[in-house]
């Protein structure tokens, strides 16, 4: 069974035993957690969708906690002899899929 649920306002598409790399979730590596709104399922050729959203749970546990490789912003004004350099490294949450239940 797969089903399509939003994480962080950001919808993936999931399965049981799938890794998803998912937006920072505030919680422990190891823990339980219960991902909000299922959109859709689909078991085979059924395809259930909601309107908005589908009563039932879908587990996941928490892997790890990383952060992606360094973005840079480079920030110049031509002409005028401004230049300024940022960056930032986006944290991010690998999830496992452990169950889908669907009511």
């Amino acid at each position: 069974m797969k089903a399509v649920v939003e994480i962080s306002g950001i919808q993936f598409e999931v399965g049981e035993g799938d890794v998803v790399k998912a937006p920072f979730i505030d919680a422990k590596d190891g823990e339980e957690i219960d991902l909000g709104r299922i959109l859709l399922t689909k078991d085979g050729d059924n395809l259930n969708f909601g309107a908005p959203e589908i009563s039932g749970t879908v587990k996941a546990k928490i892997v790890e906690q990383l952060r992606d490789p360094k973005i840079l912003i480079f920030h110049k004004k031509r002409r005028k002899g401004y230049q300024k350099m940022n960056g930032h490294r986006q944290p991010f949450t690998k999830i496992e899929i452990t169950s889908i239940n669907i009511n």
